[in-house]
């Protein structure tokens, strides 16, 4: 509209890709430029401070930076580029003007780039696109800006979106130019791109104050911290406020801190206007999606929309007998329910339900990652719980009982591209293509219900001697495919409590693959490894070589274990079936049977075999 106010002197950005495209690295690249974080000697993706994403090599959770660039100031936020915190960009795609698109100069437009570009479009977001990593040997990147153009047909998008501005940059080097004929010397072109093509936030300091919810974050000292843009008017510390629920309802709060960003860094601030991203605490009862609003003029801002969840697992209370016992503070039902209502309150994308009385919760997010990520953090807080094995959600569309659908890309070196189709066939994916990639790599696409993924990666991984590249998006509801194969191999399960020894666990290794490493406790019940005939056996995992005074030629046999599985949360939650659970504490990942006697776990079986039988 015409008669908007914008502020000239400030932009909002948001940085947007597949995972592993290079966000992070470019980002570091332009507060290095613009001076806005000192970094020191060896110091790298500085935006990945989260311990979990400096390990994991990925962003988590977004982050915003200030950089001040030719007397303006650029708010740039970082977001996750794995699908599984999608709800996560969502969010952020609201306190924004622009977006930058980075897209790998070889790999091209991957299945996250194609949902993050879809979200921003439908915002009507104008987008820049920034082909990263122009430096690697196998860089094409002229190819590549004509698949992101196709990509933006594909998506609808309008022909003021189609004439998008093309940066090619290599984060790593701090280098963009915007033509490849000339030479990329620093990140200027970039910035100067961000200025000139993105948009002046529409902010009109004169109306009454509105500032939609994004983000929560949550202070033990002074409590809950709201994130967001400023849309109208002014905020100081001491105003009196009003928060808008998304029933109607208002709660009256005052404004105790307010934070702004330089740099990396939030500073305190006494008053912040239209079109500033800021934090401010003094609201004790608000939820994300919710409008804080002037007292005199109460009104909402359009909420934000999710995409619902589409799995879910059961977390309880850890009930081992080696419960307690590894360092665990927080053992208890209650202790679980407290942690997991301040995540459902600060992470939209988890939804929270009680089961059994309050003894087991049923948590829902986006994906396997999602949920792993969630029992990682609680586990090095000191929690100890035991997890079930991840379940879709199913929902009834149009009458019929349906199930998520996923789209899968996955890259191979040729040869393996034959065991592959075999095996996802056999899970009933619908192959919608497959080419040759400029490195010489087959790349094949498939549409495959989510529970079929369950288990596969490792499985990929194997069947491609770990140089298999999977990465996989929610495509779409469809009607339920019927029974999928599950596990082929059985497990070895300790017959009784002790330590695991050396000797037994050697005579077990024929058996299949170990998970436990001589001199660890176990219990009875609890998974020792694979077996690879296909059944459960129950095994002795404890039993020590019997010693005698009379010395045979070749009865003293040299013992020689192959290295044990490193247990990782991935592979336990991947592995285990539904009569097994994952057993998380601060300092060990076990894997155990739901019911830990024979006695108990042949009286389930029995039962489960007279209800089918009744029923049918």
């Amino acid at each position: 509209m015409p008669n908007q106010k914008r502020r000239k002197d400030l932009r909002n950005v948001a940085i947007i890709a597949h995972v592993d495209h290079g966000k992070t690295t470019l980002v570091d690249a332009l507060l290095k430029q613009t001076g806005a974080h000192v970094f020191k000697e060896g110091e790298t993706v500085i935006m990945d401070s989260n311990p979990l994403e400096k390990e994991r090599g990925i962003t988590i959770f977004s982050k915003n930076a200030s950089l001040p660039y030719k007397g303006m100031r650029i708010n740039i936020v970082d977001t996750p580029g794995h699908a599984d915190f999608g709800s996560e960009v969502e969010r952020i795609l609201r306190m924004v003007d622009g977006v930058l698109l980075l897209v790998d100069a070889s790999e091209g437009p991957m299945p996250q780039t194609k949902f993050v570009l879809k979200k921003s479009l439908e915002l009507h977001l104008k987008p820049i696109v920034v082909i990263n990593k122009i430096d690697r040997p196998n860089a094409r990147p002229e190819e590549i800006v004509n698949q992101t153009f196709d990509l933006f047909c594909e998506l609808n998008a309008t022909d003021e979106q189609l004439d998008f501005p093309i940066v090619y940059a290599s984060g790593k080097e701090g280098r963009t130019t915007l033509d490849l004929s000339d030479p990329a010397e620093d990140m200027k072109p970039l910035l100067d791109t961000i200025i000139h093509r993105v948009l002046p936030p529409v902010a009109d300091a004169e109306q009454p104050f509105q500032m939609l919810v994004t983000m929560l974050e949550y202070d033990s000292y002074i409590g809950r911290i709201a994130v967001g843009r400023i849309v109208h008017g002014k905020v100081e510390v001491g105003s009196q406020i009003v928060a808008v629920k998304q029933d109607g309802g208002t709660t009256r709060g005052k404004v105790t801190k307010l934070l702004t960003y330089q740099g990396l860094v939030q500073i305190e601030s006494e008053s912040a206007e239209a079109g500033d991203i800021i934090s401010l605490s003094g609201m004790e009862d608000i939820r994300v999606g919710e409008t804080l609003a002037s007292p005199q003029h109460p009104v909402a801002l359009p909420t934000v929309n999710v995409d619902e969840p589409t799995i879910s697992m059961n977390f309880s209370h850890n009930t081992s007998p080696l419960a307690g016992k590894d360092g665990g503070r927080f053992l208890t039902s209650r202790h679980i329910r407290e942690r997991l209502a301040h995540e459902a309150m600060v992470n939209i994308g988890i939804k929270v339900e009680e089961a059994d009385g309050g003894e087991r919760f049923k948590v829902s997010g986006r994906g396997e990652l999602h949920l792993a990520i969630l029992i990682e953090t609680m586990r090095r807080e000191g929690f100890e719980l035991e997890v079930s094995p991840p379940k879709v959600i199913y929902k009834e569309v149009d009458g019929v009982i349906s199930e998520p659908v996923e789209e899968v890309v996955i890259e191979v070196d040729p040869g393996y591209q034959g065991s592959i189709i075999e095996a996802l066939g056999s899970r009933k994916a619908n192959m919608t293509n497959l080419h040759i990639s400029a490195v010489g790599t087959v790349r094949m696409e498939f549409h495959i219900a989510s529970r079929a993924l369950l288990g596969f990666r490792n499985e990929l991984l194997r069947m491609t001697r770990g140089t298999g590249v999977m990465s996989q998006i929610f495509h779409e509801y469809q009607p339920f495919k019927g029974e999928i194969p599950h596990r082929s191999a059985g497990v070895l399960i300790s017959h009784g409590p002790g330590q695991a020894v050396a000797y037994g666990l050697w005579g077990l290794q024929d058996r299949g693959e170990i998970f436990l490493h001589p001199g660890v406790d176990i219990y009875e019940g609890m998974l020792v490894g694979v077996n690879n005939k296909g059944n459960d056996l129950v095994v002795n995992a404890i039993r020590e070589k019997k010693l005698t005074n009379i010395r045979a030629a070749g009865s003293d046999e040299a013992i020689h274990l192959i290295s044990p599985r490193d247990m990782t949360l991935e592979f336990a939650l991947e592995f285990i079936e539904d009569d097994e659970l994952v057993e998380v504490t601060p300092k060990n990942i076990r894997l155990r049977k739901r019911y830990l006697t024979d006695n108990e776990r042949r009286a389930v079986r029995n039962q489960t075999k007279k209800a089918q039988a009744s029923a049918g």
